[in-house]
């Protein structure tokens, strides 16, 4: 049961803007703190429903300040590959209790942290050369299982992106487009297996407006902000959330 008192939104509203930020300046890659937020707060199936309406108008709005400037042979790749993740995670999600999914959110939250500090060190950049086609589309398999559990996809497509040597507006702007696409492949078994509800809708509508200041605010702090302070501010509450929800699924 989804309530919409002060309460939620005082937790939902920044987590929103915070997905906005991410998504359109920083790559996505940390866009599902948000769902990881309000898993917190609520049953994970719901705030995986709340969550993805609200990265689609960001998808949307995002796509013109970076229109054609993506890399389309890597984003189609990644998007092919992604569509059977997204099937399996559908599957899994079918036969899954809430704190499995609990787990699952919490611990791609920790382990996102762990791959970001295995990047800080010289690991998990990606390869010297162009990793190849089969790597690209097995990584995009990877994001779409953990796009559909936990609306997670960016760090499994980070670890070919990177190994492709894009510049910093051509990578942003290919994870913009393969997210769009996944976003709405996730969006039909999502509505078959119930995660949309009058109560989500409701909780869309309030929360729209904070996922477009999201949005516009990352545009602009892709050319102005440094991407060391956000991701150090963004490990921080990933570790947090990701941990509790580790524990409340495991107790």
């Amino acid at each position: 049961m989804l309530t919409l008192d002060w309460a939620f939104f005082a937790l939902a509203g920044p987590a929103v803007v915070f997905a906005g930020v991410s998504k359109a300046g920083f790559g996505s890659g940390a866009a599902f703190a948000a769902a990881a937020i309000l898993a917190l707060a609520v049953e994970p199936g719901l705030a995986l429903g709340v969550m993805l309406p609200l990265l689609m108008l960001i998808d949307a709005v995002t796509l013109r300040p970076y229109w054609r400037r993506w890399s389309w042979p890597d984003a189609r790749l990644l998007i092919l590959g992604g569509v059977p993740g997204v099937g399996l995670g559908a599957a899994l999600y079918a036969v899954a209790d809430d704190d499995v999914i609990r787990l699952l959110i919490g611990a791609v939250s920790v382990l996102f942290v762990l791959w970001q500090f295995a990047q800080s060190r010289g690991l998990g950049r990606g390869a010297a050369r162009r990793l190849p086609d089969w790597v690209g589309a097995l990584a995009g398999a990877v994001a779409g299982f953990t796009s559909f559990v936990s609306h997670a996809g960016g760090p499994p497509a980070a670890v070919y992106l990177l190994s492709q040597k894009l510049g910093k507006t051509e990578y942003q702007a290919t994870t913009v487009l393969t997210f769009w696409a996944l976003n709405i492949v996730k969006f039909v078994p999502y509505a078959f297996l119930g995660l949309f509800t009058a109560q989500t809708a409701l909780a869309n509508l309030v929360l729209a407006p904070f996922a477009l200041f999201g949005a516009w605010l990352g545009v602009r702090a892709h050319r102005l902000v440094p991407e060391k302070l956000f991701f150090r501010l963004t490990y921080v509450l990933l570790l947090a959330t990701g941990g509790k929800l580790i524990w409340d699924a495991l107790t």
